[in-house]
Order: structure tokens, then C-alpha cells, then sequence
């Protein structure tokens, strides 16, 4: 498949140009011309960078990239993970909010999916995005097992729990670091917040608000979306695509 044609279709159904984010989201590094193979992983680092090019990927897709807000010289890790690309001959795609909000393959849509919610939404304000996803379980749950549910659909153990001291019903998901974002759904009648990583800074909030809180892993909740992300391509294009899995304990 044209890279071109391939890369057209990414930023239209992600919807890249319409999120702002602080992420240089889209084609990051040009690589062939004709893409056979897909990879895809969490993050832009040299291990992933060597993995797709040892699989003959053509296009190595993370949600983490290389390029942010801030200029970076090419100096250092920055410099060995780009030559590590461009003599690999794999290209980098990146989508960093665009690939969290999305109503299909979204991380959140995804986490939502995995965890049984009916009447899926959006929800969740960041930065003036909304990028969560809350809905209903059909009926009450306890925390744990729900947060058993979690571990099952990432693969990896929950992080922690925060006990709100009632059943999970309405719950509302956000991957990755949005510990921040708890009082907005504590505040819009949400009794289970479902996220990746706890904050120092947020700690003692989140355990003031007498909501639930499962935290999954800023890693593991972002894989869900990548997964199926791959699988649309697989699909739509017939690409072959692979999950290249380097979890960071985070």
C-alpha cells in the first residue's frame, strides 16, 4: 500500500487536524514508500524502533511520538532513536489525543468496551478536548471485580484501587496520566473513575472525593487502542500489523 494513501487515511479517520494537542501528531519520520507491514506500540523508543525493523515493518505507529511542543536537537537517545528508524527503513506515525478520543478505536472507547459499559459517551474535558468515554454497567459491581475486569482486557494488574465506599454503576474512562480529570466526574455524578496512573499531587484528592478510582496503568490502558487501531488496518487494508509489547511498569 502507498505510504501516502495510508498516512491520508490515518490523519482523516483520527481525526488529526481537528484535536488540538500538544503532540506532533501524523506522520513523525518518512520511511518507504510501500507499506507491507504495520507495527504498532505505546511508545516511540529505540527498543520498539528496532523490534519493527526486525519484523520488516515498513510503519511503526505509537501513541507517545518523538516530537512535542518543545524543540528537541538531535543529540543523544533523540539522535540514535531517529537513526535507528531511517536505517531500520521504518517509518513513524504518531497519535497522541487524536488515537484517545477516537468513538471506535480510541483508548477510551476501548476501555469502556472492555469493561461491559452500555450507553457509551463522551465525556471529560481536556485542555478544551473531550477525550473520555462514560457509560453504565447493567448492573452495580463491586470494585474489585471490576477492576479484575480491567486486568483481564490489558493483560496486566491493576495499579491500585481508591474505595469510594459504594458499588461501580456509572463509570467514566480516561487513559493514561488523567488522574487530574477524577473531580470532573466526581462532579458530574460519576461514582467510578477508570484511569492509568496516579498523581502524587492528586493522591489526597481523589481519596477525598468518595468516588471509586482503579487505576490500570498508563502503559496497560493505552494498548487497547493501538490493538484495535491494527485491527482496522488489518481490515480495511489488509495490512499485516503486529503489537510490539514493551510494558514500562508504569
Amino acid at each position: 500500500m502507498d505510504l501516502q494513501r495510508l498516512v491520508t487515511h490515518l490523519d482523516t479517520f483520527l481525526r488529526v487536524k481537528q484535536i488540538k494537542d500538544g503532540a506532533v501528531n501524523g506522520l513523525q519520520v518518512e520511511g518507504p514508500g510501500e507499506v507491507r507491514r504495520v507495527a504498532v506500540a505505546v511508545d516511540a523508543r529505540l527498543a520498539a524502533f528496532r523490534a519493527a525493523a526486525e519484523m520488516g515493518a515498513q510503519l511503526l505507529i505509537v501513541h507517545h511520538g518523538l516530537f512535542w511542543t518543545t524543540v528537541q536537537p538531535l543529540t543523544g537517545p533523540h539522535y540514535r532513536r531517529i537513526r535507528a528508524l531511517i536505517e531500520g527503513k521504518v517509518g513513524l506515525y504518531a497519535s497522541h489525543l487524536p488515537l484517545d478520543a477516537h468513538p471506535e478505536v480510541g483508548n477510551n472507547a476501548q476501555l469502556a468496551r472492555a469493561l461491559g459499559l452500555r450507553r457509551p459517551a463522551a465525556a471529560g474535558e481536556y485542555h478544551g478536548q473531550v477525550i473520555g468515554v462514560g457509560g453504565v454497567l447493567p448492573r452495580p459491581m463491586a470494585l474489585s471485580r471490576l477492576a479484575a475486569r480491567l486486568a483481564a482486557a490489558t493483560g496486566c494488574p491493576v495499579v491500585r484501587t481508591v474505595d469510594g465506599g459504594r458499588p461501580a454503576r456509572r463509570v467514566a474512562c480516561v487513559s493514561g496520566g488523567a488522574a487530574d480529570m477524577a473531580r470532573q466526574f466526581a462532579d458530574a455524578g460519576y461514582d467510578t473513575y477508570v484511569t492509568g496512573e496516579l498523581s502524587h499531587s492528586q493522591a489526597p484528592l481523589i481519596e477525598e472525593l468518595g468516588i471509586n478510582v482503579i487505576f490500570g496503568g498508563h502503559y496497560a490502558t493505552e494498548t487497547l487502542g493501538l490493538k484495535a487501531l491494527a485491527g482496522h488496518l488489518r481490515r480495511k487494508f489488509r495490512l499485516e500489523t503486529r503489537f510490539i509489547e514493551l510494558p514500562t511498569g508504569a
